[in-house]
């Protein structure tokens, strides 16, 4: 468990050093994600390593990781409530252009790969 817990901070830390050295737009723990997927499809890492040991034992306690943004919603209480307007604006809007984007993005996939899904009739159109 600690060596997977060490793999996956080392990763964290790797990402964070490659972003300030490139001076990259994004967070380093996603490009420590991104390598360490990498480096897990390469060596075909089974379900029984550590990497995937500590992985799992992190999910199963995720709800903890919610705490901290409780306690900033929380705290931000009366901003939230001032702009409530804007910011539910601003959710649904990012929602909606999110979801055609996933759709628009399946549509593409699902053409490229030339094959037809499952769920239509054989005409093709529904």
């Amino acid at each position: 468990m600690i060596a997977g817990l060490t793999w996956l901070v080392g990763f964290q830390l790797v990402g964070e050093l490659i972003v300030q050295v490139a001076d990259l737009p994004v967070p380093g723990p996603v490009v420590g994600m991104l390598l360490l997927f990498v480096l897990l499809r390469v060596r075909r890492y089974d379900d029984e390593g550590s990497i995937v040991r500590a992985g799992t034992a992190l999910l199963r306690h995720l709800q903890l990781f919610f705490i901290p943004a409780g306690v900033g919603v929380v705290a931000y209480l009366g901003v939230l409530g001032r702009d409530a307007l804007p910011i539910g604006v601003a959710l649904i809007g990012s929602w909606l252009l999110g979801l055609v984007a996933v759709g628009w993005t399946a549509v593409g996939l699902e053409r490229l790969s030339g094959r037809p899904r499952d769920d239509l009739p054989a005409g093709g159109t529904t």
